[in-house]
């Protein structure tokens, strides 16, 4: 019950940012935003109809995919989500706090971003696009972003026809600032690095990492394999996360001991446990294994 209560009131939370980007600045402008947001404003510019009927209608068709595409309580939390989005827009009223047009893009992306961020960390969206996405990429295998960016393209085409290639132009701007602030809010202000590295050195590089780091590693056994060196039958294969602030000095230890290793790059976008952040020495290296510290301090004291 706990977490039911503080997931509803961290929606509840992102409701009321994505309200102050819309109605604080989005909407008294005529700005868009992607998606069935986009939509709703849209058509309530070239129709007069209120925006919040138009945002809860408009959502039904995409509500009905979600309930074939993803579990039963993203979808209750979403139908939450958007009717109570649409409820907040017609109710609140915020002073207009700026008339500038490259700041009322980026401020209003950014509150809307935050919200949209806030809601899907909790199990719900705003935005019926994403449920779209999702079911695409289960039906024909495209990845949610080219369909949610093949939708916005569409929508502010017809935005630049319909109303002005300005207003296209900058609430295209205000999509991306609100795409980027969804990104910071769902992986988190830290970018992390994975790296799979084969080498026959790889004690070496282990050993390396581990205490000019002080990262954690998973050690693989490779079966066989063709490198540089020709046919290896046996080789040991590191893989490790690593902050991307680190990745240089990472891969420069990796060049000093093996300049023939072969090297995986890959994003990661959360991390959970594990010895990530810590930089050991050797006075705080109780956390490594026994053997491994025995061995890199005898090497240090001869």
């Amino acid at each position: 019950m706990i977490r039911y209560l503080r997931e509803y009131s961290q929606i509840a939370i992102g409701i009321f940012l994505a309200s102050i980007g819309l109605k604080a600045f989005l909407l008294p402008n005529n700005f868009l935003d992607g998606g069935v947001t986009g939509i709703a404003i849209l058509l309530s510019l070239k129709t007069g109809w209120d925006i919040s009927i138009l945002l809860v209608l408009l959502s039904i068709p995409f509500i009905i995919v979600g309930i074939f595409t993803v579990s039963k309580r993203i979808v209750i939390k979403s139908i939450v989500a958007i009717a109570l989005l649409a409820l907040s827009i017609s109710i609140e009223t915020f002073p207009i706090i700026t008339e500038d047009k490259l700041l009322i893009s980026i401020f209003g992306g950014m509150f809307l971003g935050a919200g949209i961020g806030v809601t899907i960390r909790n199990g719900a969206v705003l935005d019926g696009s994403e449920l779209l996405g999702l079911f695409v990429f289960n039906k024909y295998g495209i990845s949610i972003g080219k369909t949610i960016i093949a939708f916005n393209v569409v929508l502010f085409c017809i935005t630049a026809y319909v109303v002005s290639v300005e207003i296209a132009m900058y609430s295209i701007l205000a999509y991306l600032v609100t795409a980027k602030v969804i990104d910071l809010f769902i992986q988190g202000l830290e970018n992390f690095i994975g790296l799979t590295i084969v080498s026959q050195k790889s004690k070496e590089i282990t050993d390396a990492i581990a205490f000019e780091l002080g990262v954690g590693m998973t050690i693989y056994k490779g079966a066989s394999g063709y490198g540089s060196s020709g046919v290896n039958k046996e080789i040991n294969i590191i893989q490790t996360i690593v902050n991307r602030i680190d990745i240089n000095k990472t891969l420069n230890l990796v060049e000093e001991i093996d300049p023939k290793a072969f090297v995986i790059e890959f994003d990661v976008n959360k991390v959970r446990g594990g010895v990530l952040k810590r930089y050991l020495t050797k006075g705080s290296s109780a956390s490594l294994p026994k053997d491994l510290i025995k061995n890199k301090l005898s090497t240090e004291d001869n």
